[in-house]
């Protein structure tokens, strides 16, 4: 079963409970997904379907962070958007499994002490082992702080 079709029923199941919020959240999922086949022309990937989703939850992210903390209606909507796309999003890698992804990486390219010149070796080949796994600014933050002097 695509994404697609398991967030359709969903929203029926949704409708059918009058869940309004959850509907409309599932909803917009909804159109984010037939929009991006749409452009491909063709069926989307697991990866291609786990991408949207995540790209929804960073726009709601953003989003809550830029509302004024008095607008509470704003807020209770990115979080109850977000705590439903949270359903759907993939399962992202543990910290201590990222730093394990990191140390295969570093003796894969046989750096012992690295440095901030080797960052950009290390990122070009962690990122696509890590990609829609991990959140990026968590993996940057994890290698910057590898760094020898």
């Amino acid at each position: 079963m695509t994404k697609i079709e398991l967030v359709r029923a969903e929203m029926v199941k949704a409708m059918k409970a009058g869940d309004k919020g959850r509907k409309d959240s599932l909803s917009a999922l909804l159109t984010a997904l037939k929009n991006v086949a749409i452009d491909k022309r063709a069926d989307l990937t697991e990866e291609e379907e786990n991408t949207v989703v995540l790209k929804e939850m960073k726009q709601l992210k953003e989003t809550l962070e830029a509302a004024p903390s008095d607008r509470t209606d704003i807020i209770d909507e990115c979080n109850l958007r977000l705590a439903v796309l949270g359903e759907f999003a993939p399962a992202f890698l543990s910290e201590e499994e990222i730093k394990q992804v990191i140390q295969e990486v570093l003796s894969g390219l046989g750096i012992t002490s690295p440095t901030a010149k080797d960052k950009g070796k290390i990122m070009k080949e962690l990122m696509p082992r890590v990609k829609g796994k991990a959140d990026g600014k968590l993996v940057n933050d994890l290698v910057a702080a590898i760094f020898t002097e």
